[in-house]
């Protein structure tokens, strides 16, 4: 599976259609030995299927100007499954993925907060929290503490994969290149 997973090109960690032992579903149905649903899987194996999620990600950030703002380049993609048992890959972000890519590459998550209350002379006196996001790095947005002008950047390109064992526990790996 993992060398299926690492680059170029990422091809699905679970291939049913080109299964080591041969035979395929089509056997086992024929000789009565399994019940099958439409997509030619046993609800067994369906579930360790759709149990299995997939990012490919490219992530870089660092501070580029003396006031501390920052630049990121957050590209990522989202392998999974459907419903007929077809491989396919959706935009996604590393950001705003979920909770399991952060632990996965060594990261956190981190709460985003909005202003939900001003005082009279426009300072925040209650700030709200809206969402998370995942973090990749020392701390702050983008990665980064200390002086403004830290031109240290951060990189994390590779695979992360979450998968179900065959007890129904989750797994998460991260495989970087």
């Amino acid at each position: 599976m993992i060398r299926r997973i690492t680059p170029f090109p990422i091809e699905p960690p679970l291939q049913l259609w080109n299964c080591p032992m041969g035979g395929g579903s089509g056997g086992a149905a024929i000789a009565g030995l399994a019940s099958f649903g439409p997509d030619g899987l046993t609800p067994e194996v369906r579930q360790y299927r759709d149990g299995i999620e997939l990012y490919h990600i490219k992530y870089y950030s660092r501070t580029r100007n003396q006031d501390g703002s920052y630049n990121v380049q957050d590209i990522a993609e989202s392998g999974a499954y459907d419903s007929e048992g077809d491989f396919y890959w959706s935009r996604a972000s590393f950001g705003h993925g979920p909770a399991w890519l952060a632990g996965a590459v060594g990261g956190r998550r981190e709460p985003v907060e909005k202003c939900v209350s001003t005082s009279s002379d426009g300072t925040c006196r209650r700030y709200e929290t809206v969402g998370y996001t995942n973090v990749y790095g020392s701390t702050g947005i983008g990665g980064f503490t200390g002086a403004p002008t830290s031109w240290t950047p951060n990189r994390l390109r590779g695979v992360a994969i979450r998968y179900l064992d065959y007890q129904g526990n989750e797994h998460a790996e991260f495989v970087s290149y």
